[in-house]
């Protein structure tokens, strides 16, 4: 009886205990779900202020971005987060100034340069020649020369260019240029300043210099065309043959008159002949792919054969540039080029029209090759040029009375002057060293080597190597150096020497073999 009283009583106990326990465990999970509960609203509330917060800051960048582009000039004040040093407060990078002369698309553009030069054998300046003295060793250059020496470093012009674009990745493009001499403000006139010397002896004239710029309004350029940077460059008008932008870019002084064979003399630019360096009634047309670029470009003769020269051309290019280095090769083909110079000393001609001048013409038909190259390392440049010209007597003969560039007309002609071709390469080299990021140190080598083209030489081999004849195997080399200092924006100054020198069949004529030209000067640009 007691057993039994003992064991209900501890039967009792354990069902209160259990259901204590239970109810504990109930009250324990009632609390963690409402916590949970909690945490998620919480979470749900942020979430909704997160999306109004980044929905707020997309309506304010939309209204920012709608806005007028600021005013150039205008620099935000920045707030700096720590405290620094009085010499080290922050200062707003001023930006460039655009200062070029450009109205919607419309540019004005020019050089002048003028220097002091001196010529131990020189000839009086010419203020219509291009080159107005005589730079390099010519035939004419003489005594001594002492005095301005314009165009020196660079030719002397003033142009206006234009680039409007007309369509999604298209531009219409154009440009007019006009080169001058500074010291008297006359347009450039080669063709002129030869028939300035007509009938003078060697001792009485004066400089001058055969040229593509003869006195025209826009003697350097003028054409139009169409640009797009995905499918290159279509000009028509009167614009510079592939040779003559061949010999800028890779003469290491960059077709200076003063300082660079192949910059005063012009025939390397023109594949053999100078007047051939800027062609009228042309198309020029040229594109880039990658590192690749390709440009081919033709003249079209703009009259009868006999009676306008020169004649058809036609010019191919194919270059590319790779880690510094830029490579060119250039091809030319010229019908009826001519080389003109005075009329000699008692020549009447018999054509009747004189138009601006006679001078007298050498016809030839010139094919030539052109391999550029450049090299760019750190600081230095280094250059090198050559150039193959083959001159034939021409298959389309030009008459006396023929018109020439600028309306000069021919009085006297010579279709035979190569019965033989006449072979002439030039080679050139050279390195620029930036001295400083204003200050640029020059120097260059030139040679020509003229093959023996006299029909019936007398000498063994059937060559003749002496400055008897014009037609023998002969050679000019010339070497010079420069500084050039950027002391201001569009200014800088210049001083350079270039001593030049002629041998056998090339010194034919000549007065003296040699020339020395020492030459400061300064550039203004805009």
């Amino acid at each position: 009886m007691q057993a039994g009283l003992i064991l209900g009583t501890l039967v009792k106990k354990t069902i209160l205990f259990a259901a204590a326990a239970f109810n504990v465990a109930t009250v324990a999970h009632a609390d963690e779900l409402s916590n949970l509960q909690e945490e998620s609203r919480q979470l749900r509330a942020q979430n909704e202020t997160l999306t109004k917060r980044i929905a707020d800051i997309e309506r304010r960048q939309r209204r920012l971005e709608a806005l007028p582009a600021k005013p150039a000039g205008v620099t935000l004040a920045a707030k700096p987060t720590v405290s620094v040093p009085a010499d080290y407060a922050y200062k707003a990078k001023p930006k460039a100034v655009d200062d070029s002369l450009t109205w919607h698309g419309l540019t004005v553009y020019g050089l002048i340069d003028m220097g002091v030069t001196y010529e131990n054998h020189g000839a009086p300046l010419n203020s219509l020649a291009g080159a107005p003295i005589n730079y390099l060793i010519s035939p004419n250059s003489n005594g001594r020369y002492f005095g301005v020496g314009p165009n020196a470093l660079s030719s002397s012009y003033v142009g206006l260019k234009g680039n409007q674009e007309i369509a999604d990745g298209l531009a219409a493009i154009f440009t007019l240029q006009s080169q001058f001499n500074p010291e008297s403000g006359s347009l450039s006139n080669g063709l002129g300043s030869v028939a300035q010397n007509n009938g003078l002896a060697l001792t009485q004239q004066n400089a001058f210099g055969d040229s593509s710029r003869n006195g025209q309004m826009f003697n350097v350029a003028a054409y139009a065309g169409l640009s797009s940077p995905a499918y290159g460059t279509l000009t028509y008008g009167r614009q510079s043959a592939l040779t003559s932008d061949g010999v800028v870019a890779y003469d290491p002084m960059s077709s200076s008159s003063a300082f660079s064979v192949i910059g005063f003399q012009g025939a390397t630019g023109g594949g053999g002949d100078t007047e051939n360096r800027i062609y009228d009634n042309s198309f020029k047309y040229g594109v880039n792919v990658g590192p690749f670029r390709a440009a081919v470009e033709t003249q079209i003769r703009s009259g009868s054969g006999a009676f306008v020269a020169p004649g058809n051309a036609f010019e191919g290019q194919i270059g590319a540039d790779y880690l510094g280095l830029s490579v060119d090769a250039i091809f030319a083909h010229i019908e009826d080029a001519v080389s003109a110079s005075p009329l000699g000393v008692g020549v009447v001609p018999t054509a009747t029209n004189p138009g601006a001048g006679f001078v007298a013409g050498k016809i030839s038909d010139n094919t030539s090759f052109m391999f550029l190259a450049k090299y760019t390392t750190g600081p230095v440049k280094l250059y090198g040029g050559y150039e193959h010209i083959d001159f034939a007597n021409p298959r389309n003969p030009m008459a006396v009375g023929g018109l020439l560039p600028g309306g000069y007309t021919l009085g006297t002609v010579n279709n035979t002057n190569f019965t033989s071709d006449r072979i002439l390469q030039v080679f050139w080299t050279g390195v620029k060293y930036a001295v400083r990021p204003d200050l640029d140190l020059t120097a260059a080598y030139y040679h020509e080597e003229q093959n023996s083209f006299r029909t019936g030489a007398i000498n063994v081999g059937g060559t003749c190597s002496t400055s008897a004849f014009a037609q023998c195997k002969g050679q000019l080399d010339a070497i010079s150096v420069l500084a050039d200092y950027r002391f201001a924006k569009r200014f800088d100054a210049y001083a350079g020497v270039m001593w030049s020198q002629v041998a056998n069949g090339l010194a034919n004529g000549f007065l003296h073999r040699s020339a020395i030209d020492p030459t400061v000067g300064m550039r203004f640009q805009f």
